[in-house]
């Protein structure tokens, strides 16, 4: 094998794909596009959520939950309709999200220490998010009740010379804490998985838009009666593009945490030997698109192919463990799930290789197997 052939098909490659305009959108737009279209657009937190709130009761008890309501970051009142029907138009025409129905005995009830109800209404239109107001609404009910027991408890009147006597309730106190996103930031968890599908992308469209245009303008023939050997081409071909691929994951690791303040906590030599055999898999799948292809748009169309379903069965968006469990199955024969644990571990867990190296071996195992069996294709079809 001649490294200096290699070097100067390497040299070759990046000046015709710097030279051809979409070749070089391609290796930048598309992750800069992503990172803000997941930072700044998909964002599954829920705040400020428009409530209405129907009062039948309207007494100072009524006025102390709907203070509670006001006083979450979840929730905002915009409107107070008077009856059932007003209330349905306002969730008809969703101008509000969820909305409250204080009953006209509430505040008579709890006087008496009697069981009462509130009803919560959600628009369920997305069951995300109408879960996420829904416990979030029943979280603010359950405080206020608890709140409402211990002073009636605390203030029970004693026959001790008519003197109100305080005692103490016994109660369970809880108390929450988040591991690795204590803030419950969508992005924290998005951004993570947005590197990992761009250097999917980049790299695997890229690698395979080189080898085909070679046969779309006529060159690889040239190329073939050359004394450069099949291997030499190869990782001429492929090498430009794992630099690219590399780049665009610091350049996402780069932005996440100075824009998004993204936390970072494992290592970074870890993350990036990760993506280096991760790339044996993306780049292989390149090299075989690129041999059942004979034109750029067969090319970009079997990308997709390729790409979707890995997309779909990685959990960047959608958690595995929800998912029918065939298609969990499925899963463990996607590369791409192993490099978004691996990612996510690394960014907001701190993961090292004790923890980390059942992916890390599957990533190797894919990516030797499906490179070697490209390569071999490749050769094949330059033979």
């Amino acid at each position: 094998m001649n490294w200096e052939r290699i070097l100067h098909i390497v040299r070759k490659e990046v000046r015709q794909s710097f030279r051809e305009p979409r070749l070089r959108a391609s290796m930048f737009v598309p992750p800069v596009l992503q990172f803000l279209i997941f930072g700044f657009v998909v964002n599954l937190d829920v705040e400020h959520s428009r409530l209405a709130w129907l009062d039948y009761d309207n007494t100072p008890s009524s006025r102390e939950l709907r203070a509670a309501f006001e006083g979450s970051k979840y929730f905002t009142v915009t409107a107070t309709p008077s009856n059932q029907a007003e209330l349905q138009r306002l969730l008809d025409f969703d101008e509000v999200h969820s909305a409250v129905v204080v009953p006209p005995d509430f505040s008579r009830d709890l006087a008496r220490g009697r069981p009462t109800s509130v009803q919560i209404l959600v628009e369920g239109t997305n069951s995300n998010t109408a879960s996420i107001l829904g416990n979030y609404a029943a979280d603010i009910i359950r405080g206020y009740s608890s709140g409402r027991m211990l002073e009636m408890m605390s203030r029970k009147r004693m026959a001790r010379g008519g003197m109100l006597v305080k005692i103490s309730a016994p109660g369970i106190d809880m108390e929450q804490r988040v591991w690795y996103n204590p803030e419950l930031k969508s992005r924290n968890y998005f951004i993570p998985g947005v590197a990992v599908n761009i250097i999917t992308i980049v790299t695997l469209m890229l690698t395979t838009l080189a080898i085909v245009r070679e046969k779309e303008i006529g060159t690889m023939e040239q190329l073939m009666v050359s004394p450069i050997r099949p291997v030499e081409l190869m990782l001429g071909k492929t090498l430009p593009f794992a630099v690219v691929g590399l780049f665009d994951l610091t350049l996402i690791i780069t932005l996440g945490m100075v824009v998004f303040h993204i936390p970072f906590r494992g290592n970074v030599l870890l993350l990036f030997g990760a993506a280096v055999i991760f790339l044996f898999t993306t780049l292989g799948a390149g090299l075989f698109i690129s041999t059942i292809s004979r034109t750029q748009q067969q090319a970009i169309m079997s990308t997709f192919f390729f790409f979707q379903p890995a997309f779909m069965l990685s959990g960047f968006a959608f958690p595995i463990r929800n998912m029918p469990e065939p298609v969990q199955y499925l899963t463990l024969l996607n590369p791409v799930r192993y490099f978004i644990e691996i990612c996510r571990g690394v960014f907001l867990k701190g993961s090292g290789v004790d923890v980390l190296w059942p992916q890390l071996l599957a990533l190797a195992v894919f990516g030797v197997v499906i490179l070697t069996w490209s390569a071999r294709r490749f050769h094949k079809t330059l033979d």
